[in-house]
C-alpha cells in the first residue's frame, strides 16, 4: 500500500520541482512547528512504551512507530532549518530500560499503550489534512501528504493489532429512533 502512495507522491513531486518558492506564510510555519512538536512528543511516548511492555507484537508495532516518527521528525527538522524556522526545545531521547524494573503503579498496560498510540495517529492525521489544506506552497502540502500516507499505513497496522487483541475502544453504537432492532 505504501508503494502506491510513494508513486503518487513522486509523480506529483516531478510536476512541482520547478515551481518558484515563495516565503512561507504564518499558517505554514505554525503547521510545521506544531506538527514537529506533536510528532516529537509521540516519538518520546513510543520510546517510553518500549521501556514498559514485554509483548512481542506491541514491541514490533512500537519499533515501527519509532521508525516512522523518527523519520518524519528528522525530515521536518531539516526542512525547518532550511527555511529558517526556529525549532522548539524538545527533551532528549529516552534511553532503553528494563520493563521488569518499572513499578506497577507507574507502568502502562499494553491496552493503554496501544490506545495512546492510536489516539496520537488519529490526531496527527487530522493535523496533516489541516496543514495540507492551509498550504499555499505546493512543496509544503506535498510534504504533509507524504506524512499522512505514512501515518495511514502505520495506523492500519495499529488498528489490526488492537482488534486482534481486543484493545480497540468502540463508542456506543447509535440506533436512531424508529430503526428496527438488529
Amino acid at each position: 500500500m505504501a508503494n502506491v502512495f510513494e508513486a503518487l507522491i513522486n509523480t506529483l513531486r516531478t510536476l512541482i520541482d520547478n515551481e518558484p518558492k515563495s516565503p512561507l506564510h504564518t499558517g505554514e510555519v505554525t503547521s510545521c512547528w506544531l506538527y514537529f512538536t506533536a510528532m516529537s512528543e509521540a516519538l518520546h511516548y513510543e520510546q517510553q512504551a518500549l521501556n514498559t511492555t514485554t509483548d512481542d507484537d506491541l514491541l514490533e508495532m512500537l519499533a515501527d512507530g519509532v521508525k516512522t516518527c523518527g523519520s518524519q521528525v528528522k525530515r521536518l527538522e531539516e526542512f525547518m532549518k532550511q527555511e529558517g524556522i526556529p525549532l522548539p526545545s524538545m527533551p532528549a531521547d529516552k534511553p532503553r530500560s528494563n520493563p521488569q524494573e518499572i513499578p506497577l503503579g507507574v507502568k502502562m498496560t499494553d491496552d493503554e499503550i496501544a490506545n495512546g498510540i492510536s489516539a496520537k495517529v488519529a490526531y496527527m492525521n487530522v493535523m496533516c489534512a489541516s496543514s495540507q489544506s492551509q498550504a499555499v506552497r505546493t512543496d509544503i502540502g506535498l510534504m504533509f501528504v507524504e506524512f499522512q500516507a505514512e501515518l495511514l499505513t502505520f495506523g492500519a497496522s495499529v488498528k489490526t493489532l488492537m482488534r486482534r487483541r481486543g484493545w480497540i475502544r468502540v463508542p456506543p453504537y447509535y440506533n436512531p429512533p424508529g430503526l428496527p432492532d438488529r
